[in-house]
């Protein structure tokens, strides 16, 4: 079996993708390493409305699998295997995994970054079923309902008022009697008639049946709880970038890979797209970005070798 390539794609989001589709395209050799299916966390999404050229949305998973069909189409292949390790200073590169070892002249890391969980037992149950970690992916499913929001960072500010544009009501409940977020957030926030603040407080408990119905809330000074009727609840406590393998290897900042809007990385080679990398913006059309970038760089990379 082949396993050394121009190019090895360390995960199958919008953004290994289109780094696949553009140096697939430029006659480089191509492979994806997928753990689950093709789209990473977008396959996840059941209606994605804000990514162009679907004016009707579109089921993630299905933009996910087109995204692959479309890389394929030019000659990238796929290979579905959990990485275990790299060493991303050889050369060429070594992409360990549970099914043996690929190399790489070059790399591109497109492992993207989880939403951290609030840790409650049916959380993932009623994930999609009301509970959501991306206000500006999901925020128009609650159109003039009632929805709350976990968190009290920049993130979270920033969502609040995002959905406030949105949802008829936007309880937001954050463990601190202030918000962590940088001052600029503070004063719209608090002008804006339809969001609630629970200060002090925590949720406890999803309650519903087939979909969220409401959430349990504890306030940590008094140990009192009360029971929330909400449509939705969207988690913004910080994101968990899937970059725990990599120390040592590249450069980090936050847990971050740090790269800029070149997408290259400390190491000459190798390349990190998408929700992993330092950046402003992590979204589908931002990923998508990346791996169009990283593609260029890579190819200018090989013609110099």
């Amino acid at each position: 079996m082949k396993r050394s390539y121009d190019m090895v794609i360390l995960g199958g989001g919008p953004g290994g993708y289109t780094a696949a589709l553009y140096a697939a395209r430029a006659g480089l050799s191509v492979a994806v390493l997928e753990k689950l299916s093709a789209g990473g966390q977008m396959a996840l999404t059941s209606q994605i409305d804000n990514y162009p050229g679907f004016p009707e949305g579109i089921d993630g998973f299905e933009l996910g699998m087109r995204m692959q069909e479309q890389a394929q189409r030019f000659g990238a292949v796929t290979e579905y295997a959990e990485i275990t390790g790299v060493d991303l200073r050889a050369d060429p590169k070594v992409i360990h995994t549970s099914e043996g070892d690929y190399f790489g002249k070059t790399a591109v890391i497109a492992l993207g970054a989880g939403a951290r969980k609030l840790g409650l037992g049916n959380e993932d149950r009623f994930t999609g079923r009301g509970v959501g970690y991306c206000a500006h992916c999901d925020g128009m499913f609650f159109k003039d309902k009632t929805v709350a929001l976990v968190g009290g960072g920049n993130s979270a500010a920033a969502e609040a008022l995002y959905l406030s544009r949105i949802a008829k009501k936007v309880i937001l409940i954050h463990r601190r009697d202030t918000l962590r977020a940088t001052k600029i957030y503070h004063e719209p926030l608090m002008k804006l008639p339809n969001i609630e603040f629970r200060w002090n407080s925590a949720v406890t408990e999803l309650v519903g049946d087939d979909r969220l119905t409401g959430v349990r809330v504890q306030d940590l000074v008094t140990g009192g709880e009360e029971l929330l009727g909400v449509d939705g609840l969207f988690v913004s406590i910080g994101r968990k970038p899937a970059t725990e393998f990599l120390a040592g290897q590249v450069e980090l900042d936050n847990g971050y890979i740090a790269a800029d809007e070149s997408t290259r990385t400390n190491i000459p080679g190798v390349y990190a797209v998408g929700d992993i990398r330092t950046k402003a913006l992590r979204q589908i059309i931002t990923a998508a970005a990346d791996g169009a970038v990283a593609a260029h760089y890579a190819e200018e990379y090989l013609a110099e070798q």
